[in-house]
């Protein structure tokens, strides 16, 4: 038993190449038959290894039991030891999420930083065949994806699963054959949580349609596995072709959106990078067809529809407030935005800008404090070579502006609200440079990384 164990491991290791010979790794070691096997395989087989141990303060004197048997553990074979200690309840309490979900984001955040301070090469985990398994069925219940379907992968990034070629009772032979002792976790043995209720009730019914039934859905998942390297050759193919990136999102043409071979997973696999959910996604592939200005939020970013276009744009951390201007010089205005003001004697020659981003006044009628600020509901000015006044709205609806564009319009205004400038698009005829000007204001827009 005990060859032919370490063999499968050995097997599985070389075929997709998970581990060097001269690499370092970290084994993720919670003091459970599972993690204590990983251990002692790979230093029977061996590679350099390091320990560590996440105690998460969920089980009172049972947490700190298996803290105090892996590092005995550890100390007997010689192997370095790491532990680290987390307040689980309140991170999961800060962050709005579970409990199960705050230990695994702790946990896989220290081990990304341990990894590198100590300089190994990856983080070996324990999971196996029947936890593989249990992964499938959990996503199919949960409803899922072809990626939900295709398991838990040998390797992600920096993290690798050596024991997914074996199954928990070859594990627990194992143990026993070299006669190594290991901790029980007592919540594994309660079917309070879903996975729990497939790993004690759920899948030994399947095994007795199919003794064999982790090894047919692990195959069942390596051949989605396989077959999803076409399916997201060919999903990015089409993303590329329809999505255009913009410096704060991207957009799309809805027209090549359904022309694509699958609208509904296209989108799947373009939104789910911003942080919507699959109800989300669900509903705005349902919606492609309504009206202009439709819109959704993740905690990220906001969708919405315009004129053909689905529009994905990240969110303002915060509104930036109007800034006042008391005089000339240089002005920041949020964290990319610069503002230049210089008042000047116009001496013959008038200067004449023909960038957008800059803008010659008559500073007869225009007095100090000025304002930058957004554009808001009701603004109205008389656009360069117009008599009568327009609502802002309305000039950059018929300028064709996208609605992520057109709220964050900027304008220069007096003190008594008159726009001076629609920032980047036109002046107000009524502040423009006349024959009988003699002093001009001239203001100039720069954005980070535009000229």
């Amino acid at each position: 038993m005990k060859g032919k164990f370490l063999k499968t491991i050995s097997d599985y290791i070389s075929h997709y190449k998970l581990l060097k010979v001269n690499g370092k790794y970290l084994v993720a070691l919670s003091g459970g038959a599972d993690s204590v096997a990983l251990l002692r395989v790979l230093l029977t087989l061996g590679y350099a290894v390091e320990a560590i141990h996440c105690n998460f303060h969920l089980r009172g004197e049972e947490s700190d039991r298996d803290e105090f048997f892996c590092k005995t553990l550890c100390n007997k074979l010689g192997v370095t030891f790491h532990s680290v200690h987390f307040d689980t309840i309140t991170y999961a309490r800060q962050h709005k999420v579970s409990i199960e979900m705050a230990a695994r984001e702790l946990r896989y955040r220290y081990f990304e930083r341990l990894c590198q301070d100590i300089d190994a090469t990856a983080i070996c985990v324990a999971h196996h065949r029947d936890d593989n398994a249990e992964t499938v069925l959990l996503n199919l219940i949960r409803g899922t994806g072809i990626t939900g379907l295709a398991g838990i992968a040998p390797r992600r990034g920096y993290i690798i699963r050596p024991l997914l070629g074996v199954n928990r009772q070859e594990i627990i032979e194992y143990l026993d054959s070299i006669k190594q002792d290991f901790v029980t976790d007592s919540t594994n043995l309660t079917d309070n949580v879903v996975r729990n209720k497939i790993r004690l009730h759920i899948l030994p019914l399947l095994a007795d349609i199919n003794p064999s039934v982790s090894e047919s859905i692990a195959k069942t998942a390596d051949h989605v596995r396989e077959a999803t390297k076409y399916v997201e050759s060919g999903v990015k193919a089409a993303v590329n072709q329809i999505c255009k990136p913009t410096d704060r999102g991207c957009y799309i043409s809805l027209d090549e959106l359904k022309k694509t071979i699958s609208v509904k997973y296209t989108l799947y696999e373009i939104l789910k990078t911003y942080g919507f959910n699959s109800s989300q996604i669900k509903q705005i592939a349902e919606s492609l067809n309504v009206e202009t200005g439709k819109e959704w939020h993740s905690k990220t970013h906001t969708t919405l529809i315009d004129r053909g276009h689905l529009l994905i744009e990240l969110i303002d951390d915060k509104d930036i407030l109007p800034l006042k201007i008391y005089e000339d010089g240089t002005y920041i205005y949020g964290r990319e935005m610069t503002f230049y003001f210089l008042s000047k004697q116009i001496n013959g020659n008038n200067e004449v800008f023909k960038k957008p981003n800059c803008v010659c006044l008559d500073a007869r009628n225009i007095h100090y404090p000025l304002i930058i600020r957004k554009i808001k509901a009701g603004d109205r000015f008389v656009p360069f070579g117009m008599t009568g006044s327009k609502l802002v709205s309305d000039y950059l609806t018929d300028c064709k502006m996208p609605l992520f564009k057109k709220r964050r319009q900027l304008v220069v205004t007096n003190d008594e609200g008159k726009i001076l400038w629609l920032v980047n698009q036109r002046p107000s005829n009524e502040f423009c440079i006349t024959p009988s000007s003699k002093k001009q204001l001239i203001i100039r827009f720069m954005e980070v990384g535009k000229g």
